[in-house]
């Protein structure tokens, strides 16, 4: 199928963009023709995604927790390809243990990675969306920012934050031209899941094959969103026509929680 370049030129910043969903994210936001920025934390991955692409990128080792960094990051971005006119916000990871387990370095990991770094990121891009009256935010969250699962308190308390936050950004910016969504994935066929399995795994003795197909029981399609599908998704809300489409939190689960 042939992708319309509608994003033609436009600059996109992704952050986690090496692998997983945000690697498809860069696929799709790169086949409709984005300057694209690709940030994590491990130069390699993003090098290679680049290369996969066959486009230049600008290609960012960074922490997204650590604020100095994201403030480097972004102002190398700028250098390189202009002020960013969408911001992708995908990068996050889990860490699971019982509730009593959690000890204050575990909540505080959790928060920052997938909370204050959305914070941050979109800290460094506002200014310029704002004034050219013009931007989409599209951050990542999870089923997991819409109701509770077992054993990932701190990763569920932070995703409800992104989507809070979200919300609360859109209605602050609907007069500004910028738009601010975020994409809930359920189970998605990625290395987040494969960790998970293999987690649960050792902790209970099961199989892969016995846990996977436990979390396909909850998955009414049967089968686990593939990270395409997601890509797909944030390169539709970053297109010109979507302007009208803001504050909303677009499920991608298989119909888990229906």
């Amino acid at each position: 199928m042939t992708v319309q370049r509608s994003l033609n030129g436009v600059h996109a910043v992704v952050t986690g963009g090496g692998r997983g969903i945000g690697g498809s994210v860069s696929d799709a936001l790169a086949a409709r023709g984005a300057r694209l920025t690709l940030m994590g934390r491990n130069l390699e991955t993003l090098e290679s995604k680049a290369q996969e692409l066959g486009v230049e990128c600008c290609c960012i080792s960074v922490d997204v927790a650590d604020s100095k960094r994201v403030v480097e990051a972004f102002e190398i971005a700028r250098g390189k390809n202009g002020p960013a006119q969408i911001l992708v916000n995908n990068a996050g990871a889990v860490e699971s243990a019982a509730f009593a387990k959690i000890d204050s370095e575990i909540w505080t990991r959790q928060i920052e990675v997938n909370l204050r770094s959305v914070f941050l990121c979109i800290q460094q891009v506002l200014p310029d969306m704002s004034t050219a009256r013009s931007g989409r935010i599209i951050n990542i969250a999870s089923t997991a920012g819409l109701t509770g699962y077992p054993y990932v308190a701190a990763y569920c308390a932070a995703k409800h934050g992104v989507v809070g936050l979200t919300r609360s950004l859109a209605l602050e910016l609907a007069s500004s031209g910028v738009t601010v969504n975020a994409i809930c994935p359920g189970f998605t066929e990625t290395d987040l899941l494969a960790d998970s399995v293999t987690n649960v795994s050792g902790k209970t003795g099961r199989t892969a094959d016995d846990i996977r197909a436990t979390f396909l029981k909850k998955v009414p399609l049967g089968r686990f969103v593939q990270p395409s599908e997601i890509g797909s998704a944030a390169a539709w809300l970053a297109e010109p026509e979507q302007r009208s489409i803001t504050g909303q939190t677009i499920t991608i689960d298989g119909g888990e929680l229906l």
